[in-house]
Order: C-alpha cells, then sequence, then structure tokens
C-alpha cells in the first residue's frame, strides 16, 4: 500500500479507536445480566466489526487509487 504517512496514520487511528469499542461491546455482552441487555451489546458488536471492514474497504480502495498513474 503506497497511501500517504498521514492516511497511514488515520486509518491506525481509526483501527485502535474501534478496537477499543469492539472489546468493551464484547465485555458487555458477557457480562449482560438480560437477553435485552446482551442482544444490545451483540448490536455494538456487530456494528463495530462492519465499520471495521468498512475502513479496511476504504484503505484498500484508496491505496488503489493512489497507485493508478
Amino acid at each position: 500500500m503506497d497511501e500517504s504517512p498521514d492516511l497511514r496514520l488515520l486509518f491506525h487511528r481509526l483501527n485502535n479507536q474501534l478496537g477499543i469499542i469492539l472489546a468493551h461491546a464484547e465485555l458487555l455482552e458477557a457480562k449482560a445480566g438480560s437477553d435485552v441487555s446482551r442482544a444490545r451489546a451483540s448490536q455494538v458488536v456487530s456494528s463495530t466489526l462492519e465499520a471495521m471492514g468498512t475502513a479496511k474497504e476504504i484503505r484498500r480502495i484508496a491505496s488503489t487509487a493512489t497507485e493508478a498513474p
């Protein structure tokens, strides 16, 4: 990937932040006292994983765009 150092840093920061959200959501899911709480935490886990996938796809597209002549 030939992205700019600034872009690489932004993706790194975003992935770190999403990782923290994911870890907390998984902890909440594991310790949920009710089915409703567990379902809400599960939704946060799913959404965070989707956001991580979206960030990865954006990074792929951005690196492809910078490689084009």
